[in-house]
């Protein structure tokens, strides 16, 4: 069977287990739930990279994994996105004009309590507004500039 991973560690090169500097070229690992290892330079450096320089698929990892992430590249300051998980409301004591108002004229009937809302990416953009539904570019998606902001 062939495995493929995404973990978010700390890393020190030089280090041994114990956080001291070793004679070998590696890497002491903590990951978060606080187990430690070494890892050899090359075994490294082929499965991590810094969290500042990221492509699309590893920033949707990092999102998924409950991170906001953001480009180096966008200009508005404090901008990033985040997931939003999906949710289920109920709508049986909404009237009915206040329904056809939030999800649309033909979008409930009579007989429907709840409304399912899908996980989604959301962003918080630079004047500090939320969008909802936040869609990648294909410049956002081809960029390895994506990085992990909280």
């Amino acid at each position: 069977m062939i495995y493929i991973g995404t973990k978010i560690i700390k890393a020190e090169r030089g280090c041994d287990i114990t956080g001291r500097t070793a004679g070998k070229d590696g890497y002491r690992l903590q990951y978060e739930d606080g187990y430690i290892s070494w890892s050899p330079k090359a075994v490294f450096e082929k499965a991590y990279r810094p969290i500042d320089g990221m492509n699309f698929g590893l920033a949707i990892e990092a999102l998924k994994l409950g991170k906001k992430v953001s480009r180096k590249g966008w200009n508005g300051k404090g901008m990033f996105i985040y997931l939003t998980t999906g949710s289920i409301i109920p709508v049986i004591n909404l009237k009915q004009e206040t329904a056809k108002k939030l999800f649309g004229e033909h979008a409930l009937l009579e007989c429907d309590a709840t409304v399912n809302i899908q996980s989604h990416i959301d962003m918080k953009a630079a004047d500090g507004s939320i969008i909802i539904g936040w869609l990648a570019s294909q410049t956002d998606m081809l960029a390895e500039d994506w990085r992990i902001v909280g």
